[in-house]
């Protein structure tokens, strides 16, 4: 196994480029091998590790269709709408409490009234 090139934090040579850096240039990795990486030390743990990609080879990024755009949209409402009083919440309800604030805790409601 060949092992990758390891550059120091903001070193890395010209034309190779993070995840992160290739979206805000509209492209990805295109299914692309990593290149090199860049390690950025830490005092107490391990340094933190971010893969660099070619960006002569990325490809642009596709395009949402209208049939992603309707399920995220069906995704998001489901996540807004409370189990119980099966009303939206107008908030993305926490996986910690399972339902609206107001289902959670109908007690505080009725003290504020």
């Amino acid at each position: 196994m060949a092992s990758i090139p390891v550059y120091v934090w903001r070193l890395a040579p010209d034309g190779l480029a993070t995840r992160r850096q290739l979206r805000t240039k509209g492209l990805r990795p295109g299914g692309h091998d990593v290149v090199a990486q860049i390690e950025r030390p830490r005092r107490r743990r391990g340094p933190l590790v971010a893969y660099l990609y070619e960006i002569d080879k990325a490809k642009p990024i596709r395009p949402m269709t209208p049939a992603k755009w309707a399920a995220l949209s069906k995704a998001n409402t489901a996540r807004r709408t409370c189990p119980e009083c099966e009303r939206d919440a107008g908030y993305v309800i926490p996986a910690s409490l399972g339902m609206c604030v107001p289902c959670a805790y109908p007690d505080d409601e009725q003290r504020a009234a």
